[in-house]
């Protein structure tokens, strides 16, 4: 609307100047004073007209585009008048000047928009990532945290390790509850099977409790749920009660947790024999070569790891193993 009022007073005004022009008296000077001061305002409008149609990269210049446009107009009668409002329509018709975006800014996205409403889910690769972010909403951070809920908890507690040291109280708080609920399950079994264990009258009762307070504080390692000094109290406490019970010589998974706390408490060299005797109790192979290899890896035996390794190549229904095998040039 402004563009149009603009351009409609320059016309009239420019009629008006050469109005004046025509019929002014060859001695009057006033009139030519008057044309000259009604052509520069026509001028001066057409130039305010052509500034606003004139888009993009080049309001940038806006002060000089207008001295340029009103130069043309008021210092070339008629000629240049013309001229301006032929630029004019042509930019109207044809807009030449179109501002380039390079590079624009999104919005954070919703959390996956092919969920259904009320119902959320999360993908584990992308989901550490996004409770990481501090730049994404907190309510959002929260859902998706709760979400982990239904998560095995040794999958789930090294993410919510690393949230204990977030900036927000209340992701922080969650975490912190998400973790210590668990643990505290685990904790109420265990003194619940010491109590048993401390109570046994026979050598049976005694040796069946000792097997249930060490699978519950391996279960306390294996989830993630303790560090430090806690992982290792909990480390020396399951090899202690493993070691009291006796048919662990004719139990795979017994010598297999044996070999994985020794290694836990650094005692490399007597935690291969431990590996190697769930090995021969028929354990199937994927499930013993991988710490055997981690063994041999801490020993810096690398031939050791790659011939392992090899020897896993004939599993290839195990997909876990095999970005381990596509690391060292083996799949």
């Amino acid at each position: 609307m402004l563009k149009a009022m603009l351009a409609l007073y320059a016309l009239l005004l420019e009629c008006a100047a050469w109005g004046l022009f025509v019929a002014r008296d060859s001695a009057s000077d006033v009139l030519f004073i008057m044309f000259f001061m009604t052509h520069f305002l026509a001028s001066a409008s057409l130039a305010s007209c052509m500034l606003l149609i004139v888009s993009g990269e080049v309001k940038k210049t806006s002060q000089a585009l207008w001295a340029l446009f009103f130069s043309v107009a008021a210092f070339m009668p008629l000629l240049g008048f013309v001229v301006v409002m032929c630029i004019a329509f042509a930019l109207l018709r044809v807009p030449l000047f179109v501002k380039k975006t390079h590079f624009s800014a999104l919005g954070l996205p919703l959390l996956d928009p092919r969920d259904r409403p009320g119902e959320w889910a999360f993908r584990q690769a992308g989901l550490r990532h996004f409770l990481h972010n501090d730049r994404a909403p907190l309510d959002q951070r929260l859902r998706a945290l709760v979400t982990l809920k239904g998560a095995p908890t040794q999958c789930a507690s090294p993410v919510l390790h690393d949230l204990l040291a977030d900036k927000s109280d209340d992701l922080r708080l969650l975490a912190y509850g998400m973790l210590d609920s668990p643990e505290k399950r685990l904790n109420a079994q265990i003194h619940k099977w010491r109590l048993v264990w401390q109570k046994a009258v026979d050598a049976p009762s005694r040796r069946g409790a000792a097997r249930h307070l060490s699978a519950l504080h391996w279960e306390l390692i294996y989830q993630g749920l303790v560090q430090g000094d806690l992982r290792r109290h909990a480390a020396e406490s399951a090899l202690r009660f493993l070691e009291q019970t006796p048919d662990k010589e004719r139990d795979a998974g017994l010598h297999l947790r044996h070999g994985r706390l020794l290694q836990e408490m650094g005692r490399i060299e007597e935690a291969g024999p431990a590996y190697h005797r769930a090995d021969s109790l028929g354990l199937p192979a994927p499930r013993v070569l991988p710490y055997l290899a981690e063994l041999a890896f801490a020993r810096r035996d690398f031939s050791e790891v790659l011939r392992l390794l090899k020897t896993l190549r004939a599993y290839p229904d195990q997909s876990r193993l095999q970005p381990l095998l596509r690391f060292w040039g083996i799949a």
